[in-house]
């Protein structure tokens, strides 16, 4: 039987997402930034610094995984990671952020640490999270809606830290000088951090899982690594996803330094009861992310008329083109940068949502095959595809700054610039592009899983 998923449920379970997604942001559009001009480290260290930790921390999720499907507790298999996990997460985000007075050596040391410890605690918690919409609904409409619900969270975070991240540090600093932009960015994350764990505790409230492996089933990780070894809707959507996170990092990562490099002004305007400016950078990073949610919204509808499928390759080739369009535009073209800005953030944020609910939808199709069910590790691939996207997208935009002639804090050449708007436009094209060719071989489409589904509740009730 299954249960129908309230709203208040729906609601707990985006918090996460929402939590999760305020680091996740930070990190992506804000952590190169920092640790080039506020903390001073070069952009090539940082960016195989970003390999080095990312790589690991990608090869961990499947790990975390397979430990969240062998835990058995009274709260279920991955709710309990919320507890557990939240305080921590939110520490080490803050220490992240923290900039010790250490020669560079000491600084690089220091960074490669906190932030590989951020990576760690990040997959112990956000792929028990991933995992738990895979446990708390079969229903495969049902399933689409709460990952909209969790998306549209999740962009609402993003958004929530975009339009305030700037502000906040401004306003803690107090004054623009280097010391004080530090205690700034320390200050902004420890608001972030009570924040993320206040609103994990509420996801693990407000949430419950529902379906349990068969009964007869037995923790067998040599099998069911065996069993995702030979699902090809796996590795499919595993190579879709990476090529999607390396377009998103790509573009993310070098919106700072497309605004406070290639703009001549940078203040779009003043907030005089706070004394702050508004940069045209966060201006854009913001509307992406309203866009973004758009995208969500769009994604439901559209996919239920057309399939999971279809929406998620139309997304990728629209934006593909306008990506590439977008590097004709010049700092007088503001209206255009910011309408396709908005127009490729929509493309963007409908793949989310999809993208989660066909790794659900993976899970009953090797549960339908093999008739052993592994959310924990299947779920994890998806956090695996995040992470490695996000580590391949972070990395190469630290070299591509290296390579172009980037140096922090300095007027840049014309090279520089110009490869700096090829970092918005041509080079995470090609990873668009990509994403479009991966989809276009899956093969999981709705009228197959709703087979697929109705045949697993039919096994679940004889069991």
């Amino acid at each position: 039987m299954n249960e129908k998923i309230t709203l208040k449920e729906k609601i707990g379970y985006g918090f996460g997402d929402f939590a999760s997604s305020m680091f996740w942001k930070i990190f992506s559009v804000y952590l190169l930034y920092y640790y080039t001009d506020i903390f001073g480290i070069s952009a090539a260290v940082v960016g195989t610094m970003f390999l080095i930790t990312r790589i690991w921390d990608t090869a961990l999720d499947p790990i975390i995984g397979i430990i969240s499907d062998m835990t058995n507790t009274k709260w279920g298999k991955f709710r309990p990671y919320l507890l557990w996990v939240a305080l921590p997460f939110g520490i080490i985000g803050v220490l992240t952020f923290v900039t010790p007075d250490l020669d560079i050596t000491g600084k690089i040391i220091y960074a490669y640490v906190t932030y590989t410890l951020m990576m760690m605690i990040y997959s112990a918690i956000n792929v028990p999270y991933a995992s738990l919409m895979g446990v708390m609904t079969s229903d495969i409409k049902d399933r689409t809606s709460l990952s909209t619900f969790r998306f549209i969270f999740a962009f609402a975070g993003s958004i929530l830290v975009l339009a305030t991240a700037e502000p906040l540090v401004a306003w803690f600093a107090n004054a623009e000088i280097v010391a004080d932009i530090k205690h700034g960015w320390t200050m902004t994350m420890v608001v972030y951090a009570i924040i993320a764990v206040v609103l994990f505790y509420l996801t693990f409230a407000w949430t419950r899982e529902r379906i349990s492996p068969p009964k007869a089933q037995k923790t067998s990780i040599k099998t069911d690594l065996k069993h995702l070894a030979a699902n090809k809707p796996w590795f499919i959507l595993l190579g879709a996803g990476v090529c999607t996170l390396i377009f998103n990092s790509l573009r993310d990562g070098s919106a700072i330094y497309y605004f406070k490099y290639y703009f001549s002004a940078q203040e779009a305007f003043k907030v005089p009861l706070f004394n702050v400016s508004i940069n045209y950078s966060t201006l854009y990073l913001v509307l992406g992310q309203a866009a973004n949610i758009v995208g969500v919204v769009l994604a439901k509808p559209i996919s239920d008329k057309i399939g999971k499928k279809h929406t998620f390759l139309w997304a990728m080739l629209f934006a593909t083109a306008l990506s590439c369009v977008f590097y004709a535009f010049s700092e007088n073209d503001l209206v255009l940068i910011f309408s396709f800005q908005f127009l490729i953030s929509v493309c963007a944020g409908s793949i989310f949502p999809l993208l989660w609910s066909m790794y659900a939808d993976i899970a009953d199709y090797s549960e339908w095959k093999t008739g052993r069910r592994a959310t924990g590790l299947i779920f994890s691939s998806s956090s695996m595809s995040q992470k490695l996207g996000w580590t391949l997208g972070g990395a190469l935009t630290g070299w591509l700054l290296a390579i172009y002639g980037f140096e922090a804090n300095v007027a840049q050449s014309i090279e520089t610039q110009t490869g700096i708007r090829m970092m918005l436009s041509f080079i995470p094209a090609i990873g668009a592009i990509l994403s479009a060719v991966f989809i276009f071989f899956y093969k999981l489409d709705d009228a197959l899983m709703i087979s697929i589904t109705n045949e697993l509740e039919d096994r679940r009730r004889e069991n």
